[in-house]
């Protein structure tokens, strides 16, 4: 039996030999209040899930007021975000996450929503005064700018699936019209179609083939109009306060519309739907709170729309699973209403804006059975 070696002098440290196959230090935190590095003895190991720098990553210092939309672009490399401060700022999604562009002289009332394009290298942007502006991303000028609408613009969408490899832009408006007009950095001044609906809209979002707009509005409902016929085909019941914004899944089946009544309603907008009233699911969890904020929600990308993500006024997100309706995660963080969500394209990563005027990117864990 050999001899014991020798105990450690006072004072030095004791070395705890790692294992074969330990964790890359990357993912291992040290957690300890002492700046002291041989007193942070605790290590915990997280299993990362995404390419971020960090499991959460705080993005702010750009906006003075509250982030009203926040959006990852179809690549997912970088993000985008519009405020009450009438400003919009860029930022890389990855390492080092750098603010790159702050566009500032584009409205002159608070941005409410804006889309990056998925033909060219624009941004489209939607104001309380009234206007729709295409922004060009690689110079970071004003290429266009549209008198669109005769009251506040809440929402707007785009989608390629109409024909003719066209991009068009869907507006909803305060005026109670939803205008569709042609994208990109050129185009006519006047709109492609108008539809009058009587009330006004807080929310468009296009269907997966692009011939249909669906429209959250004032009196409650979800109004389905078809673009090609310029008239209404049916409407989508379930809530009883005004939507606040509609997302459709990544398959084109479902339709995701949180309300000022805190219910977030799921519709199934297939061309036959098992239901009869076309309610997939009624997710609870996400208060709206009494500021009338137009909350935005997103589903999740990486996995096919396993997951849906709303904000609220209770400063937390919400994420559900979609085919039990359970609530997967409250993720706290923000000190002010989160009003915006979104999913990254390829990854488990959660984008949330609030009120505070900041941003957080957050990894989550990957759905089951991908």
């Amino acid at each position: 039996m050999s001899k014991r070696g020798a105990s450690p002098p006072p004072g030095g440290a004791l070395i705890k030999r790692a294992r074969s196959g330990s964790p890359a230090p990357n993912t291992q935190i040290a957690i300890s209040s002492s700046n002291n590095e041989r007193e942070q003895g605790l290590i915990r190991t997280i299993k990362r899930t995404s390419s971020l720098e960090a499991p959460i990553i705080s993005l702010s210092g750009s906006h003075s007021a509250e982030i009203l939309s926040c959006r990852f672009d179809p690549t997912g490399q970088n993000i985008a975000a519009c405020s009450a401060d009438r400003s919009v700022s860029l930022w890389r999604t990855y390492a080092p996450n750098t603010n790159y562009g702050l566009i500032a002289n584009l409205h002159k009332a608070p941005i409410l929503d804006l889309q990056w394009s998925l033909a060219s290298q624009v941004l489209y942007t939607v104001s309380a005064d009234h206007t729709l502006s295409v922004t060009d991303l690689t110079t970071g000028q004003r290429v266009r700018k549209l008198h669109a609408h005769r009251g506040i613009i809440n929402s707007l969408d785009r989608t390629l699936a109409g024909g003719a490899g066209v991009e068009l832009v869907a507006t909803g408006a305060d005026d109670g019209t939803i205008r569709v007009w042609e994208g990109g950095d050129e185009g006519p001044k006047h709109p492609v179609s108008v539809y009058e609906l009587g009330c006004p809209i807080t929310s468009v979002c296009w269907s997966a083939d692009g011939a249909s707009i669906y429209a959250g509005a004032l009196d409650n409902e979800i109004h389905v109009i078809d673009f090609r016929k310029n008239e209404e085909v049916y409407t989508l019941m379930g809530h009883t306060d005004t939507p606040t914004s509609l997302s459709l899944s990544p398959n084109g089946n479902y339709l995701l519309s949180p309300s000022f009544s805190s219910h977030t309603i799921i519709h199934d907008v297939r061309p036959f739907s098992p239901s009869p009233n076309r309610i997939h699911r009624v997710l609870m969890g996400a208060p709206a709170g009494f500021e009338n904020t137009l909350l935005r929600g997103a589903w999740s990308k990486d996995d096919d729309g396993r997951r849906v993500g709303v904000g609220g006024a209770d400063r937390t997100v919400c994420i559900w699973e979609v085919e039990s309706g359970k609530v997967l995660y409250k993720l706290p963080g923000h000190k002010g209403t989160v009003t915006a969500v979104d999913f990254h394209p390829k990854e488990p990563i959660i984008l949330t804006g609030s009120k505070d005027a900041t941003m957080l990117l957050g990894e989550i864990e990957p759905s089951i059975g991908v």
